[in-house]
């Protein structure tokens, strides 16, 4: 037995449904988003809808409205897509406040960090143009001595002259704040002594 489709026409409820979803969520937004997931729910599950089941009797027929039976299902539908999302809603909020009774409630501070990083960024950048562009190619950017010479243009022996230089004025720079603690300044990219 072939349904009859004109008894499934949603486009009609979408005005009720609009309005009992406003009434529920108490805001616009949020009642369209109910309304889009109660009809995705709703056409997922069309084969559950059954019009003659839930239209009113021979004798209860006349007083209702054509519809009616779509009308109810659909708000059912709607209604526990709200419970649904309410509940998910509790269940998220309460994962949430257990993760932060698990999490580290406290972080080190991160000033002298940021502090250490400016004392060499100024450092570095303090250094002569030449000896810079040196120690970022190796250092920094990770290219080979050779690399580094052929991309300034100079011999590998003037390059080494000018890494040897920074890392030496560098090092001074740290040796100058040695009251500072453990931490040392580690120049990345080789030692001062000449490879073979």
């Amino acid at each position: 037995m072939k349904r009859d489709e004109t008894s499934f026409d949603v486009p009609a409820q979408l005005g009720v449904m609009r309005r009992y979803a406003r009434s529920l969520t108490r805001d616009d937004v949020e009642a369209e988003d109910l309304v889009h997931d109660a009809l995705v729910r709703a056409y997922e599950r069309r084969g559950s809808f059954d019009a003659e089941r839930a239209t009113p009797g021979k004798a209860e027929r006349g007083a209702a409205p054509r519809g009616a039976a779509l009308r109810g299902w659909l708000l059912s539908v709607l209604h526990n897509v709200f419970i649904d999302r309410r509940r998910s809603r509790v269940a998220e909020a309460r994962r949430e406040a257990e993760s932060l009774d698990l999490a580290e409630t406290s972080a080190a501070p991160a000033q002298e960090h940021r502090l250490r990083l400016a004392q060499v960024r100024d450092a570095f950048m303090a250094l002569p143009e030449e000896q810079r562009a040196a120690l970022h190619l190796v250092a920094i950017e990770g290219l080979g001595y050779a690399e580094a010479a052929a991309t300034l243009g100079i011999p590998q022996g003037t390059l080494m002259s000018r890494l040897s230089r920074a890392r030496a004025t560098l090092r001074a720079m740290e040796e100058g704040g040695a009251g500072e603690g453990p931490a040392r300044l580690r120049i990345v990219g080789g030692t001062d002594e000449p490879t073979r």
